[in-house]
């Protein structure tokens, strides 16, 4: 990590979490793939879940998981077996606390909050049966995503990545299944398609939890009495980085509910396929930013702070030419990518309209998303955070008063654009100027 050639070893150590969460983000691809067979009220209806959803994974596995993994990694460096031990068992309880709140919370108050993302008649009626049934299984998320970020912590990319590629191969014939109904098992309609969900989420469970339980994991999943400090190792990271995901959630939330309270049910569904890609683009910045975490908090320690600026700016231009390419694909062929959940010409004609708007500046958003790891590696997450603030404010905030104004999605989109290139370029300019440098050496 100190010494060797840049990007030869940011590729070696990407490709594994990059499948991974490649794999997890296309469970609910398959999972909405089926359900646009039920028509455009379920796609919408789903549209509405799913930031919710993104939040849950993005929260429990890239923010607290990352603290975690963080946590885990620092005992087993110090040679402190036990302190590992015992993470991995705070690790379980935490996260497994945070998503029973979150259940209770999210089923409390699920109509007036699809009411509130844009959701309307049937569209609401599906929103809510299927929000039902994903958040119970929340504490399940959790608690998979928290044994993963234990066993990475330990070194070990490869098995979590395993268990959550098994995982997505599973879903793709007991979707069908349970939303069309097979032999003696009867059509279950969209639930059908959220049960199938908690079903990903048990079995991967199960898994993880057998293996940290076992001789193999350095830090192994013991019984034993709970206390304050571990847990607080574990925030001390992950309770930061939460508000990441909490942005950029937010904001595809905030905006799905502008687009479907001034166009429709339909322009919704639209708006909300196309976004969809976004959620695409985060597991590959995630993938290319895990490593970057060790190697620039590695070199940052070595005293190797022009190391560690080139390794983020080297990680920054590889997410911004992937997400540049998907980004301009979808730009030139929008239907391709629209027409795999729906027909409707509504539906089409929003989400094409976005998608050759926005997807010209996805590398930016790339770039800001792998930017914002390297700075949790160097523990300045200021700037990335203000960065989503100000994406945050420009799109669903400037963006929702030009749409009054003008009635224009096209003025809408736009700003979307530019306010998705100012949050890759603003946090560019973070790493690029030495603020993480400055700050170390006050």
């Amino acid at each position: 990590m100190l010494q060797d050639p840049i990007l030869p070893t940011i590729l070696r150590m990407s490709w594994p979490n990059m499948l991974m969460m490649l794999a997890q983000a296309s469970t609910g691809l398959i999972e909405m793939w089926f359900l646009a067979k039920l028509g455009t009220d379920v796609l919408a209806g789903v549209a509405v879940v799913v930031p919710v959803l993104m939040l849950m994974q993005n929260m429990s596995q890239g923010a607290l998981g990352g603290g975690i993994s963080a946590a885990v990694a620092r005992a087993l460096g110090s040679g402190n077996a036990a302190l590992a031990d015992a993470l991995a068992r705070h690790a379980v309880v935490l996260s497994a606390a945070v998503g029973l709140v979150f259940t209770l919370l999210l089923m409390g108050f699920s109509t007036p909050l699809f009411h509130l993302l844009g959701a309307r008649g049937a569209a609401l009626a599906v929103a809510r049966d299927y929000g039902q049934v994903v958040f119970a299984g929340l504490v399940l998320m959790w608690a998979m995503n928290a044994l993963a970020s234990v066993v990475r912590g330990t070194g070990n990319m490869l098995l979590p990545g395993a268990v959550i590629c098994g995982g997505a191969l599973l879903l793709i014939p007991i979707c069908p299944a349970l939303i069309f109904g097979f032999g003696p098992i009867p059509a279950l309609g969209v639930v059908g398609g959220a049960w199938a969900l908690v079903a990903y989420y048990a079995i991967g469970t199960l898994v993880l939890a057998w293996y940290c339980a076992g001789e193999r994991n350095a830090a192994k999943l013991r019984a034993g009495p709970v206390h304050w400090a571990p847990m607080r190792s574990i925030l001390t990271v992950g309770g930061l980085a939460c508000i990441n995901p909490l942005l950029t959630n937010g904001l595809i939330a905030s905006t799905a509910a502008i687009v479907g309270a001034h166009a429709g049910s339909a322009a919704l569904a639209g708006y909300a396929t196309a976004a969809r890609l976004e959620y695409l683009l985060i597991p590959i910045a995630f993938g290319l930013g895990a490593p970057m975490v060790a190697l620039v908090g590695a070199n940052l320690g070595a005293g190797q702070p022009e190391r560690a600026r080139r390794i983020a700016l080297v990680g920054g231009a590889i997410a911004f030419a992937i997400g540049e390419t998907v980004g301009l694909t979808a730009a030139l062929w929008p239907e391709a990518w629209l027409r795999l959940f729906g027909s409707d010409e509504r539906m089409l004609e929003t989400g094409a309209q976005y998608l050759r708007i926005a997807g010209p500046f996805y590398g930016f958003f790339a770039m800001g998303i792998a930017l914002y790891f390297a700075s949790q590696g160097a523990g300045r997450l200021k700037w990335p955070l203000l960065a989503g603030a100000l994406r945050l404010c420009l799109y669903a905030g400037l963006g929702w008063a030009v749409l009054v104004a003008t009635g224009a999605l096209t003025a809408f989109f736009a700003l979307g654009a530019a306010a998705m290139a100012a949050y890759g370029l603003l946090i560019l300019w973070s790493v690029a100027s030495g603020s993480w440098f400055t700050a170390g050496r006050r």
